[in-house]
């Protein structure tokens, strides 16, 4: 449990921060960062800890890697390896962070700063079976984002702007099977606590639910009002469309609540699984596009959303009204710039962390 009283801390990274996860074990105060350097810039992973005699965030490790990872996600607490990171960019890589004393020099992915007490070397490459019959190609289909399995954490499963969805056994290091997932660009997949259960959103403006047990079939839960499209030139034709869904999170203690957005939209969309087409909630208190999402993993009631407008703002759902809209947070917080992306686990449910321009920082609630 935490003992120091302070309720933020703050870590300047040096680069601009995206990805961002907490590491799964109970009480371990250790956070993974990826930068986004998407014009040819070097990008890096590192692993910051709480330094509990400085009373301060520190860097423990660092990696260069050659594309932004659009997710990180540590090992769930019940696999056997709770030190392994994975991260998506043009493939699933799964890095292994250990002692720089005990990882063989062959084995480094890049040379870490100096001084850094442990190292992070790369287990594994995870590239779909399409990527590697194209492999003529100067570039493959970025993956978009990934869930691990916390039921069963022998299981990832990834998503590509190539429509396809992956399921991978990390164990065996190989591809279970692969699926053409929605009608155009998958932009985020999430497990539900039921391990045979995913769900995934995109360009096409649908949530969609597939069974493992039965993936030549799937449930689509919610389609975004269709929009008229913005002109194109005087002479284009303006259709309507259903605007894209970016994100996507589902309640892990109750399992009938999915959370999303739009794109561009500043309304995070709460779905019920058992009235489907309808949200349940919308929740407005953003004054510029959501960025991030994430349900508290120690109530099943609360969701946290994060924007462009520099607020993290904490909601209570059980209290929705007959209108099905909520506009009052429980917990206001504002950073000093947009908030990129956020982090909440059940390794350390009283800490919500946040990614705010070239810093992080973790915030007591």
């Amino acid at each position: 449990m935490d003992s120091t009283g302070k309720h933020t801390y703050t870590y300047k990274a040096g680069f601009a921060v995206y990805g961002l996860a907490w590491h799964q074990q109970r009480d371990s105060f250790r956070l993974a960062l990826a930068s986004f350097a998407a014009t040819g810039g070097a990008n890096t992973l590192q692993i910051v800890e709480r330094d509990r005699r400085r009373d301060a965030l520190v860097c423990v490790a660092a990696a260069a890697v050659a594309y932004p990872a659009t997710r990180v996600l540590w090992a769930p607490a019940a696999a056997a390896a709770p030190a392994l990171l994975a991260a998506s960019s043009d493939c699933l890589r799964l890095h292994a962070l250990a002692d720089a004393a005990a990882v063989p020099n062959a084995s480094i992915t890049a040379p870490a700063p100096p001084l850094l007490p442990q190292e992070l070397t790369v287990r594994a490459t995870l590239r779909p079976a399409n990527q590697r019959r194209n492999q003529n190609k100067t570039t493959s289909p970025p993956l978009s984002s990934f869930d691990w399995n916390e039921a069963d954490p022998s299981l990832c499963v990834t998503s590509c702007i190539d429509t396809t969805c992956t399921v991978w056994d990390v164990n065996r290091q190989e591809q279970k099977t692969q699926l053409i997932a929605h009608d155009k660009a998958v932009y985020d997949v999430a497990f539900s606590k039921d391990p045979h259960s995913f769900a995934s959103v995109g360009a096409d403006g649908s949530v969609r639910v597939f069974d493992l047990r039965a993936l030549e079939h799937s449930t689509i839960l919610y389609d975004t009002p269709p929009q008229l499209t913005p002109p194109g030139g005087p002479n284009a034709t303006q259709t309507m469309e259903n605007p894209p869904l970016l994100r996507l999170s589902w309640n892990k203690l109750d399992s009938n609540y999915i959370a999303t957005f739009q794109s561009g939209s500043q309304k995070v969309v709460v779905l019920d699984i058992r009235e489907p087409s309808v949200p349940v909630v919308e929740l407005y208190g953003h004054q510029a596009p959501v960025n991030a999402i994430a349900w508290a993993p120690h109530s099943g009631a609360h969701i946290c959303s994060v924007g462009d407008d520099a607020f993290a703002l904490v909601w209570d759902i059980s209290s929705v009204s007959k209108t099905r809209k909520l506009s009052e947070p429980s917990l206001t917080y504002r950073a000093n710039d947009s908030i990129n992306n956020l982090s909440w686990t059940p390794g350390i449910p009283e800490w919500v962390a946040i990614a705010v321009g070239d810093c992080v920082q973790t915030l007591k609630v």
